[in-house]
This record gives C-alpha cells, sequence and structure tokens, in this order.
C-alpha cells in the first residue's frame, strides 16, 4: 500500500528573510552563499542588524515537500519544531500547502530553528541558521507506517550536523529498503559537503542512499576535483541515480552511462535563489514517483526551480501544477 509519493525529512526552519547591499554581508563575516550555522547570541545579533523582512516557513526538505504538494502529489515531512510561536506558524504554514506533518513538537527546551536570510542585489542568498530545537529530531521521531508506505524517502544533508538526525535517517532508510522503497538525499551545499564528505559517500556506496541530488559546486567537493565530468562519472558509479544542476545551464540526470541533459527555464529576473534546489528536486522526485521518464523529471525540476527564483521565499506562491500543464508536463 502507497500513502505518499514523497517523505521529506529535514530541519523544520523558519526563514527570516531579508534584502541587504554587498556590503552587509562582508562586514559582518558571512560566508556568501552558504548556510552559516550560528549560536543564539549571534542569531540575536544579526536580527537585530536587518532590514524589513519576510517570515516564512521554510528548511530544505520542507521546501520540498511543499513543491511535491504544490504539483499535485502526496508528501509527508518529519521534521522538530518547538512548541513556541515560530514552532506554531511552522507547522500551520506546512499542513495548509497539503503536507501531512505530524512529529511532536519539542517541550521545554530550545526554541524552534531560525534562519536569517540575507538576499543581495544578485539575488544570491546568504543563510545564517540557529538550529535550535532541530537538533532533538531523533529515532522516537520516525513514523514507521509514514516511511513503509512512501514511495521515497528523501533527506537533507544538513542533517548530518545534529547528531541525533543521523539515527533517525538510517532508521527511515532501513524500513524504506524493507519495504522496497527508495531512500534519496541533497548534498545541501559545498561547505556541508567538506564537513562530512567520507560519511556522504558511504552512505551512497554502501546503498543506503539511492537518488543523490546536488548542484555543480557539491559535486566538484564531493569528489575533490575541479573536473566536472570526472566528478558526473564518479557519482554515476557511486549511486543509482543522480541529478545535478548547474544553474543557468539547466541540469544533467546521471543514471550509470546514461546522461540527460535538461534545459534550465527562461528566467526573466532572479530575485531570490533560496529553495531553488529544494524545489528542484520537488518536480523531480513527483515526476519520478508519479512513473514519468528522466527527461520530463528533470524537466519539472527545472520548471519548479525557475518559478521561486522569480519571487522572495522558498515556496512557490503560485500552482506549479497549472504551470506544468501550460507547457506539457503534466
Amino acid at each position: 500500500m502507497t500513502t505518499f509519493d514523497v517523505l521529506t525529512v529535514g530541519n523544520a526552519i523558519v526563514d527570516i528573510i531579508s534584502s541587504c547591499p554587498e556590503s552587509f554581508i562582508t562586514e559582518n563575516g558571512i560566508v556568501k552563499g552558504a548556510m552559516n550555522l550560528v549560536d543564539a547570541d549571534r542569531a540575536q545579533m544579526l536580527y537585530g542588524k536587518m532590514g524589513p523582512a519576510l517570515e516564512a516557513s521554510g528548511g530544505s526538505a520542507g521546501n520540498t515537500a511543499a513543491g511535491v504538494a504544490n504539483l499535485g502529489g502526496k508528501a509527508a515531512y518529519f521534521g522538530k519544531v518547538a512548541h513556541d510561536q515560530l514552532g506554531d506558524i511552522f507547522a500551520h504554514d506546512i499542513r495548509a500547502q497539503g503536507v501531512h506533518f505530524e512529529t511532536k513538537p519539542l517541550e521545554g527546551g530550545a526554541p524552534t530553528a531560525r534562519s536569517m536570510i540575507f538576499v543581495t542585489p544578485d539575488g544570491e542568498r546568504s543563510m545564517n541558521t540557529y538550529l535550535g530545537a532541530c537538533v532533538e529530531l531523533g529515532p522516537e521521531d520516525v513514523a514507521a507506517d509514514v516511511v513503509a508506505t512512501s514511495k521515497v524517502t528523501y533527506f537533507e544533508g544538513y542533517l548530518w550536523d545534529p547528531p541525533r538526525a543521523k539515527d533517525a535517517i538510517r532508521e527511515c532508510a532501513r524500513i524504506a529498503h524493507e519495504n522496497g522503497r527508495e531512500v534519496s538525499m541533497t548534498l545541501s551545499d559545498s561547505f556541508c559537503v567538506g564537513r562530512y564528505r567520507d560519511e556522504f559517500l558511504e552512505l551512497m556506496r554502501s546503498g543506503t542512499v539511492d537518488i543523490v541530488f546536488a548542484n555543480r559546486a557539491e559535486a566538484l567537493a564531493l569528489y575533490e576535483t575541479e573536473d566536472f565530468e570526472a566528478a558526473l562519472t564518479a557519482i554515476a558509479r557511486d549511486c543509482k541515480l543522480a541529478a545535478v544542476t548547474m544553474s543557468e545551464e539547466g541540469s544533467v540526470i546521471v543514471k550509470g552511462d546514461e546522461r540527460i541533459y535538461v534545459p534550465a527555464i527562461p528566467v526573466d529576473t532572479v530575485v531570490d535563489t533560496t529553495g531553488a534546489g529544494d524545489l528542484y528536486a520537488s518536480g523531480f522526485l513527483f515526476g519520478y514517483t508519479t512513473g514519468r521518464d528522466l527527461a520530463t523529471c528533470g524537466a519539472l525540476g527545472s520548471l519548479a526551480a525557475g518559478i521561486v527564483i522569480q519571487q522572495i521565499g522558498p515556496r512557490p506562491r503560485i500552482s506549479l501544477k497549472d504551470e506544468a500543464r501550460k507547457i506539457g508536463l503534466l
């Protein structure tokens, strides 16, 4: 029995998004374009320096689940929030998108995670994330029936930062594979790859992970090479299926000796790249779990990513299903 197309597992984070000049990034020692982990004091300091901001439920895997639901798929999500105002906002928002979310909130511990995201005039986003309650996600939060009845369980590489989440992911993978399902991960960002390269490779080579999502920088970082072709050859060897995005050049889907190049959709103005990779994964996984060919899966990913970068915030405000129908993808 299948209940869900895609189950995603990740850090449940409320994004606080603000525009800033390039100088703000350098003056405050922020690594541009990366996810910078910060403690509570630095989070408070950066929040105090922010201009007018938009608050939106985010977190990489949460965005992917929302995208799958927006396309008309059946999505579920595991992620830990606290029993506080931001936690209530997160739970409301993801459920309002049509995502099944029943992870029990944390009582009496750290507050709900938040990420201060600074968007520079070039549309690049620099994230400063206080993980808070996220680090308490553990094996006890794994609902075995949800994993067993999801076609693909997808998790974010960022989960390797909070240690207990690793155990939760391995438990998800065990249940998924015992029930004939597949497991997918995103490498998240090149700095994350640098922290956990050996562990990520072990997940792939051991068969714990079947499907990998990466961008060009992450793929190069994973294999410590500047040769993109060599990285594609290596990732094809190490996992069953991979989708590697290349910004405005589109993406390449790699399966054994097969490579499928998928163009990006035309974009008038890049407003905010927050969520681009997350939404690419949602489009691809929606196509994959509903039986589309790999080229169509990639095209759905390109569409979802191209739409989300033309707005502020990581969750699409228009119907991806309607947009996909307009161009004949559904």
